[in-house]
């Protein structure tokens, strides 16, 4: 059975592209994203298969 593990990520309005592609190139498959703190910040949950 495949085992991962996941990260959440804050992501800024400004860089989101470049936030995620470092992850995805960290081997992360974005999950889904949901609101932040506040209304400016969302939060990324990121998963990859566990080595």
């Amino acid at each position: 059975m495949q085992k991962w593990e996941y990260v959440t990520v804050p992501l800024l309005v400004h860089a989101t592209k470049q936030i995620l592609d470092n992850w995805g190139d960290e081997g992360y498959e974005l999950v889904s994203v949901v609101p932040g703190a506040n209304a400016e910040q969302l939060v990324a949950y990121m998963k990859r298969p566990k080595e």
